[in-house]
């Protein structure tokens, strides 16, 4: 019986842990695999403010606002700026505008992640750009990773040109559940990012890439992403990538395709 009563006590503490520190397993601010890339795009630093008043990080490139779609990308759960130069340096080749900003606390910038607070962040991005004379119509939506979640979220409203989701999750639920699979995460997960119930809701067109080999969130669940979307629906699966995806020939082609269809 004391046993019993040990275990139920040490599993209770580790509940109670992992509540309270949730975000600081989900959030990464600080890491950083920043390879040394160099932009091969000019950018201007510019500072989004949030509708509770924080001031982010934005790269914005502009090439041509009334001739080109513009891209705003939601990257994912950890790392800076920086980490997707490498992703950025492509864009050049493409002909479109694009925004990337760095969520609340990440890169800097003030405040603390969460899933309501990168809601209001990226719909500060989007009203930065209206500003700017730009419409839904003229932004094509890019999730990638945990950016995904935020960028279904804002995709619900349909006026926007498209949505690229690459290594999407089917909900934060799930995905927690992979690695968690004795914890009630249903009952404890305070940001759920629930992409398979909103993307139902998205009827632009939606371009959704993943690799086989992800070992952070499972190829079955973006796949199932693709499967319940709507049409025009269009899909890059590849059988080695991991959860960073190689921004490779193939990739580049769909992707070039994807955007050319939206103009």
């Amino acid at each position: 019986m004391e046993f019993i009563i040990g275990i139920i006590v040490v599993y209770s503490a580790v509940l109670i842990i992992l509540y309270i520190f949730q975000r600081s397993l989900m959030y990464h601010p600080l890491e950083n695999n920043y390879s040394g890339d160099k932009l091969e795009v000019e950018i201007e630093k510019v500072k989004i403010v949030t509708s509770d008043n924080l001031n982010l990080l934005g790269w914005f490139h502009k090439k041509d606002l009334n001739k080109f779609k513009t891209i705003v990308y939601f990257h994912g759960n950890a790392g800076t700026l920086e980490n997707r130069i490498h992703k950025l340096n492509h864009f050049k080749d493409m002909n479109v505008n694009f925004l990337i900003i760095a969520w609340r606390g990440f890169s800097g910038n003030e405040g603390k992640p969460s899933e309501e607070g990168l809601y209001k962040d990226a719909n500060s991005a989007i009203i930065w750009l209206k500003n700017l004379g730009l419409a839904e119509k003229d932004i094509i939506l890019y999730g990638e990773s945990l950016g995904t979640g935020v960028a279904t979220e804002i995709a619900q409203s349909n006026g926007y040109a498209g949505l690229v989701l690459e290594t999407p999750f089917t909900s934060m639920v799930e995905a927690a559940k992979n690695f968690y699979p004795y914890i009630p995460v249903s009952l404890l997960l305070k940001d759920k990012y629930d992409n398979q119930k909103k993307i139902k809701n998205i009827n632009i067109p939606v371009l959704v890439m993943h690799g086989e080999v992800d070992q952070i969130v499972p190829f079955w669940m973006g796949k199932k992403i693709y499967e319940i979307a709507n049409q025009p629906k269009y899909s890059h699966f590849t059988k080695f990538d991991d959860h960073m995806m190689e921004y490779d020939e193939k990739l580049l082609f769909v992707l070039k395709a994807f955007i050319k269809s939206l103009n």
